[in-house]
């Protein structure tokens, strides 16, 4: 279910890529929060439980981070290939998870900035420099939610949780966006946003809700490093982009010390954040 509900992420986001040439990035990333805001405050009805304030105002920070992280990654994404662009983005939770560990975390750190270097290729100045911004913010963002959903999650069950932080979320990506960016809503962006919200984020949070059920927290999080690979896969196949030999290294260095930081136990406290994941 992991798998799956990653591949869905990265299929997402490779149809987005593909409208945001029509319509535009930020336009596309209001599309898809605001129809996933829908569809859940619909099925779940947040309205029905009982949200204590500092839980509340958890959620509220939460929306204000996934809203953040959502429109910087697709920012991202149309400046770098899709895999790139998800390895830099990784550099934010395993940033966590290596200021959390202890003993081997300074090696893993080594090894993923070895990883962006290949990826980047500063040397060069090939890279999208703003590409690469994007993707390191919203890496930021990712971290920041990561600490935020720790927090939701002592008083507020993943799913109710999210249906108050996607809305918040879509509130953000509304004021920034703003209304002379809205597209203009005809039947075919109707069909194309609703599929899109199904497809990131609702259906891979509810996919991630029911692997956390069954998997210990380190064989989750070791399955989510292999995230910016399916990236690579899905952006070669979908998109035609074709990594350079340097970027698939760089790639495989981040995916080892993501797996390498789980080993070591750094982010057995803050895996429960995936249910975040916008």
């Amino acid at each position: 279910m992991a798998f799956v509900a990653m591949c869905c992420v990265q299929l997402g986001l490779a149809a987005s890529v593909g409208l945001a040439e029509r319509i535009g990035t930020e336009e596309v990333a209001w599309l898809r929060l605001v129809w996933a805001a829908v569809i859940l405050v619909v099925v779940v009805r947040p309205w029905r439980v009982s949200f204590s304030r500092p839980a509340l105002l958890t959620c509220v920070a939460l929306g204000f981070a996934i809203g953040a992280m959502t429109m910087l990654f697709m920012a991202a994404v149309v400046r770098l290939p899709l895999g790139t662009a998800s390895a830099l983005e990784f550099l934010g939770p395993l940033g966590v998870a290596i200021a959390r560990g202890r003993g081997a975390s300074r090696f893993w750190a080594v090894v993923a900035a070895a990883g962006v270097l290949s990826l980047t290729e500063p040397w060069h100045g090939g890279t999208d420099p703003m590409g690469v911004f994007f993707a390191l913010a919203a890496g930021a963002c990712w971290a920041g939610y990561i600490v935020l959903t720790q927090r939701a999650g002592d008083e507020v069950t993943g799913i109710h949780a999210l249906a108050v932080s996607i809305p918040v979320a879509a509130a953000v990506a509304t004021v920034v966006v703003g209304p002379a960016g809205f597209p203009e809503v005809t039947g075919q962006l109707l069909v194309l946003g609703i599929g899109l919200a199904f497809l990131l984020p609702v259906i891979p949070f509810t996919l991630e809700l029911l692997a956390l059920r069954r998997l210990t927290t380190v064989a989750f999080g070791t399955l989510m490093c292999l995230e910016p690979a399916i990236a690579l896969v899905i952006g070669l196949v979908v998109l035609g982009q074709v990594p350079r030999p340097s970027a698939l290294i760089g790639i495989v260095l981040v995916v080892a010390a993501g797996v390498g930081a789980e080993r070591t136990g750094a982010r057995v406290e803050i895996d429960p954040a995936i249910e975040s994941r916008a």
